[in-house]
């Protein structure tokens, strides 16, 4: 059994006790999170699709860690100008485990 979700305006397929990478949420580590934004239930080949969500599903997470990710170089050049630029960027993300569906 899989479904969709969307977590932090980002659609994620997510099964039981996977673990995944969000942006960061509020939420404090080892705390709970509902997510009730539930867009596609496939149970063993039955596949409900939301309109725009399923009814009545959910998604329950474990809150593993918060931390960063890696570091990522946006180098901008323009030639015979004398024109460089770079930036860095690291996004804060939020490790969570999939504990349980209900559909």
């Amino acid at each position: 059994m899989y479904v969709i979700v969307e977590i932090a305006g980002q659609q994620f397929k997510v099964e039981k006790d996977q673990k995944i990478f969000v942006h960061r949420l509020s939420a404090e580590e080892g705390g709970q999170v509902e997510f009730p934004k539930v867009l596609l239930v496939d149970n063993d080949g039955e596949i409900v699709v939301g309109a725009p969500t399923v009814e009545g599903a959910k998604v329950t997470a474990k809150v593993l860690s918060h931390l960063r990710g890696d570091k990522v170089l946006v180098f901008k050049k323009k030639r015979r100008k004398g024109y460089r630029k770079l930036n860095g960027h690291r996004q804060d993300l939020t490790q969570i485990q999939i504990e349980e569906i209900v559909a």
